[in-house]
């Protein structure tokens, strides 16, 4: 893409999912977020973000999304907010953007859909429109855009704690994800609110991890609040090792092979939005970087 040109082509990069292997809310700093452990993976699936860079005159809007999500007003998308918090650092001012988001991660699944939107907006922005920012300052907005958006900004599977934000890269072994999403949206400010979300979880060394020695704290309450997210659990129980991420609602198993998702993909209850992944170490959004 030459920067210095109109240019009417969509510059199209990944924006990929997650899913949290294990989620502990260890306990609640004096500001009201939580405490948390969690890993998480990033997978081979995700939307697409398409930006296209214009000639802006002096009272044009820098920054409009051509494909908003139904129902959201522009200004509340993660990716309007991420491109307008870039704005002062362009070294193409008189450059403005045009963007379109092809969403396949179902909304409100736990699966950070928008954290990730966010960040692959800050980091195409960030070279698209030559701001130049560091790593550093790229997090430090991305903090405050959302506690999910720092992991997907470093790209990496990752270990978190503190409220997501502390992160240390780790490598998981290859397996591939089920992740399936029952027809229900689950309010995470709901779940971290709720006096019966376990709060005082033992902190685990992240050098002993072992899948099967977690949980994911959220998982109860959500399956009480939801029999929904209940039942499909329970139905993925019956083939392979399976947990909800984040606060739900999706929910994931863990197979070896693709053949052997795809025969229980088959079988899934009717209505029930799903695909098979790929977990990575690392995010497409960085090989792409690397162009």
């Amino acid at each position: 893409m030459n920067n210095s040109e109109v240019n009417d082509v969509f510059d199209w990069w990944p924006s990929p999912a997650k899913i949290n292997l294990f989620l502990h809310v260890c306990g609640r700093f004096e500001n009201g977020y939580h405490d948390l452990q969690t890993l998480f993976q990033i997978l081979d699936f995700g939307d697409e973000i398409g930006f296209s860079l214009r000639k802006a005159g002096l009272q044009e809007n820098c920054v409009q999304i051509l494909d908003n999500i139904d129902g959201l007003d522009p200004q509340d998308n993660l990716i309007v907010k991420a491109a307008q918090a870039l704005l002062p650092y362009r070294t193409l001012k008189s450059h403005s953007v045009e963007i379109k988001l092809n969403k396949r991660i179902p909304m409100g699944g736990g699966l950070g859909g928008g954290s990730s939107n966010a960040a692959t907006t800050l980091l195409a922005l960030n070279k698209l429109w030559q701001c130049e920012c560091d790593l550093s300052t790229l997090l430090a907005i991305g903090k405050k855009l959302g506690a999910d958006v720092p992991v997907f900004i470093k790209g990496q599977t990752a270990f978190a704690s503190g409220i997501g934000e502390k992160l240390q890269s780790h490598s998981v072994q290859e397996q591939i994800y089920l992740v399936a999403s029952p027809n229900v949206h689950v309010s995470t400010a709901a779940v971290f609110t709720h006096p019966s979300l376990p709060r005082q979880t033992q902190k685990i060394d992240f050098a002993h991890y072992k899948f099967e020695q977690t949980q994911n704290d959220c998982e109860k309450l959500v399956c009480n609040m939801h029999p929904e997210v209940a039942n499909l659990l329970q139905w993925l129980l019956n083939y392979a090792p399976s947990r909800m991420t984040g606060t739900g609602a999706s929910v994931f198993s863990i197979f070896e092979s693709v053949s052997d998702a795809k025969k229980v993909l088959k079988k899934l209850p009717a209505g029930t939005k799903a695909f098979i992944a790929k977990g990575l170490d690392c995010s497409p959004v960085l090989q792409k970087l690397a162009l």
